[in-house]
C-alpha cells in the first residue's frame, strides 16, 4: 500500500500538470472515509493550500462535526453551503402532475451537491475531486452525474478495505477511516442497503471467493445492472452500420 501511496500521489500531480497546471482540487467533504483520503491525497500530492474542501449538509447534518475534523486535520481551506432550500425548491418546482419517487428525491440531493462541486471549482480555479472507490462502482453504490461525476478519480480502483489502509498511512484520524459509512440520503448505512459487508464484497473483487451464495446472487446482480455507470455515454455516429 505504500508504494499504492506514492504512485497515486504521484498519479495527481501528473493529472494537475497536464489538466491544470496550479489549479485547486476540490472535494466535496462529507467526513467519511472516501472523501477523507482523497483531500489527503490531493494535501500530499499539490500541497494544503492547493486543496479545497466543500461541506454540503441538507438542513442539519447530525455527522458535520467529522468533517470539520477533516479539514481542520489537514488544515484546509473549506466552505460550507447548505443545499437544504437548493433541493426543496427543485421538490417545489416540479409540477403537480409529476410526483416524485422516493428514489428520484434521495438521488437529487447528490446531484445537487455535485452542480455545488463545480459552482466552487469554476470560482476557484478547480479541478473536482470524484471520492469514489472500486467496491462501490462495483455495485453501482453512487449516484450518476451526482457523487460518481468529478474531473479525476484517485480511488477508483481501490476498494474500500484498500481505502482504509490509504487513511492510516497518510496519518489520517481512526475515527474518519474506520468511520460508519452512511450514504446520508435514506438514513441507512451502506451494508444495510446492499445486504453484504464491505469486507466480503472486497474479497470476491480481489479473489472471486464468497461463501454465501445468495450474497453472491445479489453482488453479480448489482454488478450487471449498474455496467452503464461506468461506461460512456452512447453516441449515435452516422458512419457505423445499425444492427436493425
Amino acid at each position: 500500500m505504500q508504494t499504492i501511496k506514492e504512485k497515486c500521489v504521484a498519479w495527481i500531480r501528473d493529472f494537475f500538470r497536464e489538466n491544470g497546471e496550479g489549479c485547486n482540487a476540490v472535494i466535496g467533504i462529507s467526513g467519511g472515509k472516501d472523501s477523507s483520503v482523497a483531500a489527503a491525497l490531493c494535501a500530499e500530492a499539490l500541497g494544503k493550500d492547493r486543496v479545497i474542501g466543500v461541506l454540503m449538509p441538507q438542513g442539519v447534518q447530525a455527522d458535520i462535526d467529522a468533517a470539520y475534523l477533516l479539514v481542520n486535520h489537514l488544515g484546509i481551506r473549506h466552505y460550507e453551503i447548505n443545499i437544504k432550500d437548493a433541493v426543496q425548491g427543485v421538490w417545489n418546482a416540479m409540477p403537480q402532475a409529476l410526483p416524485l419517487t422516493e428514489q428520484t428525491k434521495i438521488n437529487l440531493s447528490p446531484r445537487i451537491r455535485m452542480a455545488t462541486l463545480y459552482a466552487v471549482s469554476q470560482s476557484c480555479n478547480g479541478r473536482v475531486c470524484n471520492t469514489c472507490n472500486l467496491s462501490e462502482d462495483w455495485v453501482g453504490y453512487s449516484t450518476r452525474y451526482g457523487d460518481a461525476a468529478g474531473d479525476f478519480s484517485p480511488m477508483c480502483h481501490l476498494t474500500v478495505t484498500e481505502v482504509k489502509e490509504l487513511g492510516r498511512l497518510l496519518g489520517l484520524p481512526e475515527s474518519l477511516v474506520e468511520k460508519t459509512p452512511i450514504d446520508g440520503l435514506c438514513g441507512k448505512t451502506d451494508e444495510e442497503n446492499l445486504g453484504f459487508t464491505y469486507a466480503e464484497l472486497d474479497t470476491y473483487i480481489r479473489t472471486g471467493k464468497i461463501d454465501d451464495p445468495e450474497k453472491k446472487q445479489n453482488i453479480d446482480r448489482r454488478h450487471k445492472a449498474n455496467l452503464f455507470k461506468l461506461q460512456l455515454m452512447p453516441c449515435f455516429d452516422p458512419n457505423i452500420p445499425t444492427k436493425a
